[in-house]
């Protein structure tokens, strides 16, 4: 940026000098203006897109000098000669240039003020070189001018809407990227955590009873530990690496296996796609395992090779899982058992994936049992959660944008439900070994 603002400023003294000492052969009011507005095309160029805020204050100074020349020239009658009608078309195609970097960049009442002045000063150039009443040939070229200056604002309203819609793009990517990380935080870090608080609350209460089984629990929390570290991992690799699409493509492994966080960081981390089906029965025993509510899952043995299910809607229903099951940590600590089920659907409508949660979680009827969170005290409808794009009401969208559904609610006689349903497309070989009422 200094090479170029410096090379400019040269550029502006040459030419300058320039008008300067060509004046005595083609007249000041020729070569003065054209030295002038070509020194603003330049000064604008060499601080692009830095000085935009300065662009209509300078394309309204070249437009007022050379309104000013032309005025000069009426009031003194002094035209010139008909060998300075090159300087005067230098002059143009600068003022041009000027109307159309003001109308792209300028702020919108200063680009139409100092867009005016210059466009209005192109067709009156031909005032220096013509003497006596407009005849039809002038008037001519003042029309083409007019319209070589309405063309030049046509153009630049037409690239600041492509940087308007550039802008609007990029500020749409980093929203996106940013509600992105937002759910894969709580997706999945939210939920380790929540299981490393349950499973230390528990450690406290054992330590007293039956300290080895509590010792048991330390084990149980760093393994925790590690799946929100390497969720935290792959969060912060989705910042780093461009390739990484929405949240769907490569990522640092999960499961019992994750590397440490030393590992994970390393450029040579393993990768895989993010949890899935495949994963729902680690998840499950995790759960069970760190909490009293125990967890029966039952998946379609059709879903169980991870080919046969997209990988969207694969990562969607795994994702509703672990949502669900959090649900039920942080607002079901009543809760015994907990249902899981995964099933392929098909109807006229075609093939879909249904996922339904449920839990045995009484209903609070006391202040102490809805503060120790039985049943549906304290939860969220799937449309009804309390923060924007997270949790029960972020997965509804997800689901819909599949093409699908979620809806969660309380259940008869009590506890909770969480049921989606995502279209499902298989294979014909699948159609095929698929039993007919699955």
């Amino acid at each position: 940026m200094r090479w170029r603002a410096r090379a400019g400023l040269v550029a502006i003294v040459v030419v300058t000098l320039t008008g300067i000492a060509a004046a005595p052969a083609f007249g000041a009011p020729a070569t003065v203006p054209v030295a002038l507005t070509t020194a603003a095309v330049i000064r604008v160029l060499s601080g692009w897109p830095a000085d935009r805020r300065r662009i209509a204050l300078i394309t309204g100074g070249a437009g007022l000098v050379s309104l000013a020349a032309t005025a000069g020239v009426v009031w003194l009658d002094a035209a010139g000669p008909p060998a300075a009608s090159g300087w005067l078309f230098g002059e143009s195609v600068g003022l041009l240039i000027l109307v159309l970097l003001a109308v792209r960049a300028a702020p919108v009442r200063p680009a139409i003020v100092s867009a005016g002045l210059a466009g209005v000063a192109v067709p009156l150039l031909l005032v220096r070189v013509s003497a006596g009443p407009p005849t039809p040939a002038a008037l001519a070229g003042f029309a083409v001018w007019a319209l070589f200056a309405v063309l030049a604002a046509v153009i630049g309203l037409y690239l600041r809407s492509l940087d308007d819609l550039r802008a609007r793009s990029v500020r749409a990517a980093r929203q996106e990227q940013r509600l992105r990380l937002a759910r894969d935080l709580h997706d999945f870090v939210a939920h380790d955590v929540s299981e490393m608080l349950a499973q230390a609350q528990a450690g406290q209460i054992l330590a007293e009873h039956d300290p080895e089984q509590a010792l048991a629990m330390f084990g149980r929390i760093e393994h925790a530990a590690l799946h929100a570290l390497g969720s935290m991992d792959r969060t912060v690799r989705m910042l780093h690496d461009p390739d990484l699409g929405p949240g769907l493509d490569a990522v640092p492994e999960r499961g019992a296996d994750s590397p440490g966080p030393d590992v994970a960081a390393g450029p040579a981390a393993a990768r895989t796609p993010l949890p899935a089906l495949a994963d729902l029965a680690d998840l499950t025993e995790r759960f069970s395992s760190s909490g009293t509510a125990k967890v029966r899952l039952d998946l379609d043995a059709l879903l169980h090779e991870a080919e046969r299910v997209p990988r969207d809607v694969s990562a969607t229903a795994y994702r509703i899982v672990v949502e669900s099951l959090t649900n039920v940590r942080r607002h079901a600590r009543t809760a015994s058992r907990v249902e899981v089920s995964v099933r392929r659907l098909r109807d006229d409508a075609g093939h879909a994936l249904e996922v339904m949660v449920t839990d045995d979680a009484r209903t609070g009827t006391t202040p102490d049992e809805h503060q120790a969170g039985g049943g549906s005290a304290g939860r969220r409808t799937a449309g009804g959660g309390a923060r924007g794009g997270l949790g029960l009401a972020g997965l509804t969208e997800r689901a819909e944008a599949l093409g699908g559904t979620l809806t969660a609610g309380p259940r008869t006689p009590h506890g909770w439900h969480v049921t989606a349903t995502l279209p499902l497309t298989l294979t014909p070989s699948d159609l095929s070994t698929a039993p007919a009422g699955a």
